[in-house]
């Protein structure tokens, strides 16, 4: 049996305004949601093959084509199932033969089990890493897709989006939680793919990618030559979204959701002023942390560390589980360390929809909790 949560108040002026720390689903912003409430009765409940719904697709297309700031001859593509099924998808249709994973956290390791385990494929090279850290790619002459992710979001670790020096297949980057938030050159990738409902502060059930001039001759090649199951053809993907428009329905608020944050993010100044914003909150968030007796930033690299995903280790006196109870009564949500990281841990989401100020109020909050667990 769990321990009762102490009964502990946390004062309003202390409080965050919006007490979501989710590191997905996300915050949503309320002004989205109140923009969607506009057009329930027009957009919500209709057709996603014809204009209403294909014009919104078009503006989220183009929209991420300006917050990404992609090179000429990229293409946005989205389909249907989220990250997980985009790791299916790209074993039918962007490896060709072996692929070369970096591995380090629950979410990196995932996309290299799905190559492991098809069939089609040769087995992967996985170069692995330590919680916390992260490898480095690097160049083999067997391999002809690096898989990389951009933010680890078990362990709040970042990594630079770089093409392995010499290599010469196509690099795949899981972006699912730091699309929007974190600065990269879209050179560097050829397929650049992530989920909706973490920086883009919408819901699940989407993916998109953008996607080279090589990864989209990659994708025509194998489906011309490789049976795929439809729902994962990515050259069915690709000429859906040509269209604005998915192979199989969409969920209509999803992609209304993540319009909105990425019109908002690129009315403010794209992704230099979404990536700034992160950053200062993890600037208070790891600050904070780094002055306090009792909390420690887990990543010790502070090169490393998410300016979107903040992981912070309490002292084992002070239990993390308590510390996010206590909170959550509190309407401050969503602290909770990675489940099977099983540290004593509070991991923080900072993407952009969250405000500084709310992370600034949060940190005032932990320390109110654990003072009064300490008495």
């Amino acid at each position: 049996m769990t321990a009762p949560t102490p009964a502990i108040s946390i004062p309003p002026s202390l409080l965050p305004a919006d007490g979501r720390f989710c590191s997905g689903p996300s915050k949503v912003r309320p002004e989205a949601v109140e923009a969607l409430a506009k057009v329930s009765s027009t957009y919500l409940g209709t057709s996603h093959r014809q204009a209403g719904v294909r014009f919104m697709v078009a503006a989220l297309r183009n929209g991420l084509a300006e917050l990404l700031s992609l090179p000429d001859g990229y293409e946005v593509v989205l389909g249907n199932g989220g990250t997980t099924a985009f790791w299916d998808a790209a074993s039918f249709g962007l490896i060709e033969q072996r692929s070369q994973h970096l591995s380090f956290g629950e979410f990196s390791s995932k996309f290299a089990k799905v190559a492991a385990a098809a069939p089609h494929l040769g087995d992967p090279q996985v170069i692995t890493a330590e919680p916390g850290t992260a490898p480095v790619a690097v160049a083999a002459s067997d391999v002809d897709a690096y898989c990389l992710t951009h933010n680890e979001t078990s362990t709040g670790v970042v990594t630079e989006v770089i093409r392995p020096e010499g290599a010469d297949g196509l690099v795949l980057v899981d972006a699912t939680s730091a699309a929007g938030g974190v600065r990269f050159d879209p050179t560097q990738a050829d397929a650049y793919y992530f989920a909706p409902q973490k920086g883009l502060a919408s819901e699940g059930g989407l993916w998109l990618a953008a996607l080279s001039p090589a990864a989209v001759e990659r994708v025509e090649r194998l489906s011309a030559d490789r049976w795929t199951p439809a729902f994962l053809d990515l050259q069915l993907a690709v000429d859906n979204s040509r269209k604005d428009q998915t192979y199989n329905t969409p969920a209509l608020a999803t992609i209304f959701l993540a319009q909105q944050q990425v019109e908002w993010i690129n009315e403010n100044g794209g992704l230099p002023w979404s990536a700034a914003r992160c950053e200062r909150s993890a600037e208070i968030m790891y600050g904070w942390a780094e002055a306090s007796e009792y909390a420690t930033p887990f990543v010790t690299d502070a090169a490393r560390r998410s300016p979107v995903v903040a992981t912070i280790d309490l002292d084992d006196s002070i239990p993390a589980l308590t510390v996010s109870a206590v909170l959550r009564d509190n309407g401050v949500v969503d602290t909770e360390s990675y489940r099977k990281l099983g540290r004593n841990q509070l991991r923080i989401a900072l993407f952009p929809a969250i405000d500084p100020a709310d992370v600034e109020a949060l940190t005032r909050c932990i320390d109110h909790v654990v003072e009064r667990l300490d008495g």
